[in-house]
Order: C-alpha cells, then sequence, then structure tokens
C-alpha cells in the first residue's frame, strides 16, 4: 500500500505491545508539539499578510506546498494520498486561524454600532460574533429582549434582520422605517425576491441602503473559511461593498447577483436537493425495511445518502418548510422532478435499456468534465467516510 515494509519477527506478546504502543504515542505527543510550532508560525504569517494586504489565501503556494509532500512521502516511503489528505485538513486550520486573527482585515477600520434582529438565534449569534471578533459594536434584539427595538433601530448604523423567513417580511415593515437615512438594512434569508422589496419598501422615505444576504451555510459550521454568501444589492452601492468587504475580511467567498436570479439558483440549490431528500427518505422510512437491516448491506454511496437524510430530517421542519414553500421557483422545480421521476419509472417498467442509456448519455453530456473532479472528490469522500464509520 506504499506504506514502509518491515519484516515481521512473530506475535508481539503483550507486553512488547504495551512498549510499542508508549513509542507511538510518544511520536504521537512530538508531532501535536510541532503542529502547535507550525499555528505560532501561521499566526506571524496572519500578521504579515494584515500588515501587508496580502490575501490569506494563496493557491499556487498551496498546491506547491501538496506536491512538495506527497514527494516527500513517497520518497519516505509513504502513501501520498493519506499524506495530502492530513496536510488539506491542516491547511484548512491555518487558513481559518489566519482569518481569525483578521489576516485579511485592514489594519485600520472604523467600528460600525450594528444591530442583530433575531440575535438569540443560532444564526443571529453567528453574525453578532462575526461582527463583534472584527471590532464592531454589536447590539441584539429578539422576542424576549426588553427595551424599544425602534430607538436601537434608529442609532444603529448597520440593521440586520436574521428572524425566521416567515416573519422576516413583517419585522422588516415593522422596524424598517426606523433605520437611519444614513445606515445599512439587510437580510440572511433564503429567498430575496420578496424580502429584498419588503426592505425598499420600508426604507423609501428614507433611502437608507438595503442588501439582500444570504449564507449557504449554517449556524454549525466548524469554519467560516471557504464559506459561500450571496449579496443581492438593493440601495446604496457604498454600503454594499462594505458588507462585501467584511464577509470577505473573515474568509468568506462572495457571489453577486439580483433577487430573481438567486431565487431561480435556489430553486435548484436548495428546493430540489431538500424535495430529493425528503422523497429518498419518506420512501425509505414507509418501505417496511429497517434501517439496521438495510445497514448490513450499505455500499458506500447509500450510506452517504443516508447519512445526508437523517441529517437533513433531524432538523426542524420549521427551517425547511418556509424555504422550499416561499421560494417563487418552487412549483416548476418540483413538477419537473415528479415529471422525470414518472418518465425513468416507466422506463424501468419496460425494461427499455435504449431509453435508459439515452438517459444516462443526456446527464452525461450536462456535466461534461465536471464528471472528472466528482469522480475524484467523492472518492475521496467516500474514503474518508469509509474511514470514520468502521472505526
Amino acid at each position: 500500500m506504499g506504506y514502509v515494509t518491515r519484516v515481521s519477527t512473530g506475535k508481539p506478546k503483550a507486553s512488547d505491545l504495551s512498549s510499542l504502543r508508549q513509542r507511538i504515542d510518544e511520536v504521537d505527543d512530538r508531532l501535536l508539539t510541532l503542529l502547535k510550532q507550525r499555528m505560532e508560525i501561521v499566526a506571524d504569517v496572519a500578521a504579515y499578510k494584515k500588515r501587508t494586504g496580502t490575501q490569506i489565501r494563496d493557491h499556487r503556494r498551496e498546491r506547491e506546498l501538496l506536491d512538495g509532500r506527497r514527494d516527500r512521502a513517497t520518497a519516505l516511503g509513504l502513501a501520498a494520498e493519506p499524506v495530502e489528505a492530513i496536510y488539506r485538513q491542516i491547511m484548512l486550520a491555518s487558513r481559518d486561524y489566519q482569518a481569525a486573527l483578521g489576516a485579511a482585515a485592514p489594519a485600520q477600520q472604523v467600528p460600525r454600532r450594528v444591530v442583530v434582529v433575531g440575535g438569540h438565534g443560532a444564526m443571529g449569534r453567528l453574525l453578532a460574533t462575526l461582527f463583534t471578533d472584527l471590532g464592531h459594536e454589536v447590539s441584539t434584539i429578539d422576542v424576549d429582549s426588553e427595551g424599544k427595538a425602534a430607538d436601537l433601530v434608529r442609532a444603529a448604523e448597520v440593521v440586520v434582520v436574521s428572524v425566521p423567513i416567515d416573519l422576516t417580511c413583517e419585522v422588516i415593515a415593522e422596524l424598517g422605517p426606523h433605520v437611519s437615512p444614513d445606515a445599512l438594512l439587510f437580510d440572511v434569508t433564503s429567498v430575496k425576491t420578496e424580502p429584498v422589496s419588503a426592505m425598499l419598501e420600508a426604507t423609501e422615505a428614507s433611502g437608507a441602503s438595503v442588501v439582500g444576504c444570504h449564507p449557504m451555510f449554517g449556524p454549525n459550521v466548524h469554519s467560516l473559511m471557504g464559506q459561500r454568501v450571496v449579496l443581492c444589492a438593493g440601495r446604496g452601492q457604498r454600503w454594499f461593498e462594505w458588507l462585501k468587504g467584511v464577509f470577505e475580511t473573515r474568509g468568506l467567498t462572495v457571489t453577486e447577483t439580483t433577487p430573481k436570479a438567486h431565487d431561480r439558483a435556489m430553486a435548484l440549490v436548495q428546493v430540489l436537493t431538500h424535495f430529493q431528500t425528503q422523497v429518498f427518505g419518506i420512501a425509505l422510512a414507509r418501505s417496511g425495511v429497517p434501517l439496521a437491516e438495510s445497514l448490513r448491506f450499505t455500499s458506500p454511496a447509500y450510506l452517504m445518502e443516508l447519512y445526508v437524510a437523517a441529517r437533513h430530517f433531524a432538523q426542524a421542519p420549521e427551517l425547511y418548510g418556509p424555504i422550499e414553500m416561499l421560494n417563487p421557483e418552487t412549483d416548476g422545480v418540483t413538477t419537473a422532478f415528479c415529471q422525470v421521476a414518472d418518465e425513468l419509472a416507466q422506463v424501468l417498467a419496460r425494461r427499455d435499456r435504449a431509453r435508459f442509456t439515452e438517459l444516462f448519455s443526456e446527464v452525461r453530456a450536462f456535466f461534461g468534465d465536471f464528471s472528472i473532479e466528482a469522480t475524484e472528490q467523492s472518492k475521496f469522500l467516500i474514503d474518508r467516510l469509509l474511514e470514520r464509520a468502521l472505526g
């Protein structure tokens, strides 16, 4: 398998095995000490990047590092692929540490007064922490908060609406008129057309800046580094660029689009994906086959599907229902899904191999060269999945 080969001298005695394990523990302790030293150097790198305005991520440097570690692993008689996987995790931790240290933040930045409406919820807390870490003065408002929300909103320079999607427009209508003319109002819901329109309408008299925002991740992510956030300009370019800079400073990838284009994309990225997961989960639950029984025969692909479905249904229906029901493009994608499911079912029932092959060719052409990347990345995911599932 590419690992260093040693000639066995027979089965070790218990005392010998204990001694060998102790030696492994000692080596691991040295490895951890070296990792700590590496992160101390990373902190110096973060300080340099912040001082000079250098971007956190350098793809060419990362590729050179990975290639060099693979070559070195091979020269030492180690399997290159596991070594690369280890270093990818180390590099991820390094980038996230640099972002947490403000490596991408300008050395001098103006602190802003930020109010997070819904700041006691999971996403609200995450956003409050993000702004606090960057040196801004953050206040939170929620249903259990005391005091006057309108007064806090009037005094704020940035107002974030982070409430359940079906309450967003109601909250915007209530608090939007109190936003200062020189301030920014933005929401973080999963649909954008209606909330952006509601914000523009609620701030029409003041002319306050408006941005539609959609973080493409949940509040429980281990790292913000590399996560994607979508921004839709509503009114006020200066504040739009400021908000974009905030997210980029924390290491997020920003996608700019319009509210309509966002909702059209989310119909695929969220609605269609959630819909197929729900169909799979409901069909599985009604199959009459106990989960434990099917797990005795699981393939890696089936196990991945199970994990996705189980994770999905372990969360609150109040989260997914509004995302799917309030997207203006939902009817189109769910109807298309049902039509294709019926078409494929008929092909299988007829045992029509020719048509089955045609469908495969149609989709293969759609994916094109992405299939090469998908094969490589899914292989990596399956290997890591099996390693953890069987560990």
